[in-house]
């Protein structure tokens, strides 16, 4: 089936021990969350970009640096704004100092976002510049994206973190952590809302909310085996468009649905019960209110499930549909097809949305447990010779 693209990452996810995962570091060539929040911070974050004394700290600058970001899917039907998954799609991106601004875009989006300082890319780099109290200079920029663009992937999110995370290498600056997570405040401050950007930040599945203070996320457990199948219609979805369709207010009723199935949803992913995401993913606060944007939303969520997905919902703002299944047992490359129902899943949401006129393509990934990081720099992190930072690409 020529709609049916598989993915793949630039490099396995961690192996890293908890404690080491929950830290994000840019000198490991990682961006890693924080379990150091809770006790290990200290000793770790002096071994990473990061640091916990709530200062920003001078470094070492970069002439150039090349990131990887993941795609990602919000609000997995009821956590609006709260919850989502990191997926292995992945942009690729590579800033290097230069006399004057220059931006190449291969990829998704190709010839259609901003190549000038408009580009969210460029404000992003600027806004972690200014975070640190540096002047931006001037930079060329060369993106491979294979996140598709306005399609409920978190690709401006993506944009966001890679901008980010590339402005704080090239300005040598650590910030702060433990307590602080001033690479998720500063990224929520331009989306508005976590649940792209945490786990675009941290990766796998990440809770996100707003203590009247700052932001804060928490990570949910990964089911061992999952597999992603996401439709991709033609169109693009603009979030605005898509959040002007939501009424200002909504009863008791339907806060109390939304609030039963998040529990529910996180119950399951933590346990491994994926029996319970069919009724987990249902959603009454902007599924059913976006329907009428999306003609295609309920036919192919239809089809997932008839097919035996787990679940299926409408992937952050839309246009995209995303359904989940898993396999039987054993490590996924290793089964037989018998074993695995992706494919089956897969053609019949693409049957589903060609019958009513919508034509798109189909990707199949899985979830990814590592979020933005750092896949080479100039001059390296490794002292090379003595200690030789291994990443997908070679020694960072």
């Amino acid at each position: 089936n020529n709609l049916i693209q598989q993915t793949s990452p630039p490099g396995d996810n961690d192996k890293q021990p908890q404690h080491e995962r929950d830290m994000w570091s840019v000198r490991r060539g990682a961006v890693r969350c924080a379990a150091a929040r809770r006790c290990l911070a200290g000793p770790l974050a002096r071994r990473g970009f990061g640091n916990d004394s709530g200062a920003i700290v001078d470094g070492k600058p970069r002439d150039s640096v090349t990131v990887a970001v993941p795609a990602t899917s919000a609000n997995m039907g009821p956590g609006f704004d709260t919850i989502g998954i990191a997926l292995n799609v992945w942009n690729t991106m590579t800033v290097e100092r230069s006399d004057k601004l220059d931006i190449i875009v291969t990829g998704e989006g190709e010839g259609k976002v901003p190549v000038d300082e408009n580009n969210l890319i460029v404000s992003s780099v600027r806004k972690a510049f200014e975070s640190v109290g540096e002047e931006m200079p001037p930079l060329k920029y060369t993106c491979h994206n294979r996140i598709p663009f306005a399609r409920g992937l978190g690709s401006s999110s993506a944009g966001i973190c890679a901008g980010l995370l590339a402005g704080l290498v090239l300005s040598g600056k650590e910030v702060p952590v433990w307590g602080h997570e001033m690479f998720l405040q500063v990224a929520c401050e331009i989306e508005g809302h976590p649940d792209n950007v945490a786990p675009a930040i941290y990766g796998g599945i990440q809770l996100g909310m707003h203590t009247g203070e700052r932001w804060l996320s928490s990570r949910v457990q990964t089911p061992h085996g999952l597999q992603a199948i996401v439709f991709i219609p033609e169109s693009i979805g603009e979030t605005k468009v898509a959040r002007a369709v939501l009424p200002e207010h909504l009863s008791y009723e339907q806060a109390v649905y939304n609030i039963s199935r998040t529990a529910f949803l996180v119950n399951a992913m933590n346990t491994n019960n994926l029996a319970d995401l069919k009724y987990a993913t249902q959603d009454a606060l902007h599924q059913p209110q976006r329907s009428s944007q999306f003609p295609h939303m309920n036919a192919v969520i239809e089809a997932a499930m008839e097919a035996g997905a787990h679940c299926a919902y409408l992937s952050g703002a839309g246009p995209s549909i995303m359904a989940l299944t898993s396999s039987a047992a054993g490590d996924v490359f290793t089964q037989k097809a018998g074993e695995r129902n992706e494919q089956v899943v897969a053609d019949a949401m693409a049957k589903a949305a060609e019958a009513i006129g919508v034509p798109g393509k189909i990707f199949l990934t899985e979830p990814t447990q590592r979020g933005a990081h750092v896949v080479a720099a100039d001059p390296p992190f490794s002292d090379k010779g003595r200690i030789n930072i291994f990443r997908e690409a070679g020694v960072v």
